[in-house]
């Protein structure tokens, strides 16, 4: 018996490997190219004084940030490699791999701690940060329980409740940590899920009331967020204490005006303005590029979330159910992390720690935003091509005429 080591070798076909050459959904690409070149330079504007006084070098933090990045692109393309089948088999594993990176965070010796919290696994020189991990992962075995549980999902408390089952511990985890914001987010890209699985309108509501019990619980249960809350009313009565960060971001807004005072000009991000190159890098992009640059920001966030969304919408368009639910819930991760930052960066939301998209400062944050672009490039170009079942067999006829994008 004779083996064909060429079919062995020959990749998968993807939207890089096509007999037209790269096949990609460009304007969801282009958008989100444009925020990690934003982002890439808002890191070495706002992390140049810390990055100097921690390491004598002005460009540390942004080398840091650009071999994140080169790791990212490289994850997003391998991801597009992927047939969405393969993750759809894989959701279980993944679910119980998120199980095991979240309790081994928490473990004494294992997690790594940074500013009170324990969200961080330490290898060498990097960290990883197994939250931003486990949100995609519960997206995508969700995105499995809602197409092998649809009708019990639409018709039956039982089948609305299961998923709680999982979610609720997992929940647990993450506020052990503890990350509130990441629970909020993996929490409401989870209910959106459901929602849009077909959930009905009653159960949904009794979902959203339960949940916000919950919130004001959890927020009750420890004193320090409770102070936040109470604070970011009226941080400048306690300007120099728990409002101290909101109190410095609202200033970098006042000074950056309508066109802001200048790339790398900012004075907030000289010591005034605490995490300036993480969770408020919002607020140094509003001094340094004012009312204008803040609003292209939001119209580029904007663009790629409603782009996201639209993917889904395609694949459930061609039946590829798993791949909708899939981009919904990235779109939501996404739109969630966007929408908090934002609240927390201009006083609408109690200050949280919580990384904005393709922005700010942070490895396990950048390379999995690009890891749902490659998924979400991949559901595209699915959908499109209706290539989407891994059984089918694939010739170059399959790829020899030019798509009709339409879109």
């Amino acid at each position: 018996m004779s083996i064909d080591f060429r079919n062995i070798i020959k990749p998968y076909p993807s939207p890089i490997i096509t007999g037209r050459g790269i096949d990609l959904d460009f304007p969801m690409l282009a958008g989100c190219l444009a925020l990690l070149g934003l982002g890439l330079v808002m890191i070495t504007s706002a992390s140049s004084e810390v990055a100097a006084v921690q390491s004598g070098n002005t460009l540390y933090m942004m080398i840091r940030h650009l071999v994140y990045l080169i790791i990212g692109l490289g994850t997003c393309i391998v991801t597009m490699m992927i047939p969405i089948a393969t993750w759809q088999r894989l959701g279980w594993l993944m679910l119980i791999g998120a199980f095991g990176l979240l309790v081994m965070v928490i473990l004494p010796g294992i997690g790594r701690e940074v500013n009170g919290s324990m969200r961080w696994i330490g290898f060498g020189a990097f960290n990883v940060q197994p939250s931003e991990i486990a949100k995609v992962f519960v997206v995508i075995y969700l995105a499995g329980y809602l197409v092998r549980r649809q009708k019990e999902v639409r018709e039956s408390w039982m089948g609305f409740f299961k998923p709680f089952i999982v979610l609720l511990p997992m929940a647990g985890l993450l506020l052990m940590e503890p990350d509130f914001g990441a629970t909020v987010v993996m929490m409401g890209a989870a209910a959106a899920m459901l929602f849009l699985g077909g959930v009905g309108l009653f159960r949904f509501t009794l979902m959203v009331v339960l949940a916000v019990a919950a919130v004001t619980v959890l927020v009750q249960a420890q004193p320090y967020r409770m102070a936040r809350l109470i604070t970011f009313t009226d941080p400048w009565s306690d300007q120099f204490g728990s409002g101290y960060q909101l109190t410095q971001a609202l200033i970098a807004f006042g000074r950056g005006e309508w066109l802001g005072v200048g790339l790398g000009n900012s004075v907030q991000k000289q010591f005034y303005l605490p995490e300036a190159h993480t969770d408020f890098v919002f607020s140094v992009l509003a001094e340094e590029l004012g009312v204008v640059g803040s609003l292209c920001t939001v119209a580029l966030f904007v663009f790629v979330c409603v782009r996201g969304m639209y993917i889904g919408l395609w694949a459930e368009k061609a039946k590829q159910y798993f791949a909708a639910y899939v981009a919904y819930g990235l779109s939501f991760l996404w739109i969630g992390q966007f929408l908090i930052n934002i609240g927390v960066n201009v006083g609408l939301l109690p200050t949280k720690g919580l990384t904005l998209p393709f922005l700010s400062y942070g490895g396990s944050s950048l390379v999995i935003c690009c890891a749902c672009l490659g998924l979400l490039l991949r559901i595209e170009w699915e959908s499109r091509t209706h290539l989407g079942s891994e059984e089918m067999e694939f010739s170059e006829s399959d790829f020899a005429e030019e798509p009709t994008h339409g879109r």
